[in-house]
């Protein structure tokens, strides 16, 4: 079911799917749309979960501003969506890419309403990427043509978009591993074995974690969530779903003190 929501002036598109028992909300990568998660990981997960999901300022089918995009603005947007839709907090979070980041900073600011997390190629610094990789195809980009079938702005604002995206990673977050570890939520890191994000990096991430897992997706992209969507779709369950801590027969990096 979709609706839109005004959120601090903003009408804000989001959708819900599935009658789970647990909630999960679906956070969309950067120049993406929520469509992306619902219909790639969401067919799989709604048989367990409701699906909560929401398009972010510029995004999706939710209008842009003049302002400029800072993650922190959008952890404020996507706290606002979680007041004031009838969700029962707290709620299990999964982020993608920029929606990690996101993820990590609603869960900083407001660990009352999270239950556990998923960071699906998130970085915590803005140099814990690899540089941009330029398109060198000449046809219609993928991005443009999701943006241009949903955006009320039109494709002609595309490039502002593009922009503000670009300006944002190259110079945000800059979370430090300290700030990572004050997350207390348990914690699923998943990547691609050929990831945007730096593979040290990552391990980074997941050892300032005080619970957190890794899952390194082998033969696989930033764009993991597209590329295998089934497997993807399994890890996530299997952890939202699973004991805390994990029940391993040789415990080292989780054994008790």
């Amino acid at each position: 079911m979709a609706e839109r929501i005004d959120v601090d002036g903003l009408s804000t598109w989001t959708e819900k799917r599935g009658n789970g028992e647990h909630t999960v909300v679906l956070l969309h990568g950067g120049m993406g749309h929520s469509d992306d998660l619902l219909d790639s990981i969401g067919p799989a997960l709604e048989a367990r979960f409701r699906l909560v999901a929401f398009d972010r300022r510029g995004h999706g089918y939710t209008a842009d501003t003049d302002e400029p995009f800072h993650y922190d603005d959008m952890a404020a947007h996507a706290i606002g969506i979680l007041e004031r839709l009838d969700l029962a907090p707290p709620v299990h979070l999964v982020g993608w890419s920029d929606g990690g980041i996101v993820a990590m900073l609603v869960a900083l600011r407001r660990p009352d309403l999270v239950d556990r997390l998923v960071l699906i190629g998130a970085n915590f610094h803005c140099e814990g990427i690899h540089p941009l990789p330029h398109d060198d195809d000449d046809g219609p980009s993928p991005l443009l043509e999701g943006y241009a079938a949903r955006s009320p702005d039109g494709a002609d604002h595309y490039p502002v978009v593009a922009e503000k995206v670009v300006s944002m990673v190259t110079s945000e977050p800059r979370l430090t591993a300290e700030d990572v570890s004050q997350l207390r939520h348990p914690t699923l890191v998943l990547v691609g074995d050929d990831d945007l994000v730096r593979l040290d990096h990552t391990v980074a991430l997941y050892e300032a974690l005080p619970a957190g897992r890794l899952c390194v997706v082998p033969g696989a992209s930033h764009l993991v969530v597209l590329e295998q969507p089934q497997l993807v779709a399994r890890f996530i369950e299997e952890f939202l779903l699973g004991p805390e801590p994990p029940a391993t027969m040789l415990p080292v990096r989780r054994r008790r003190v």
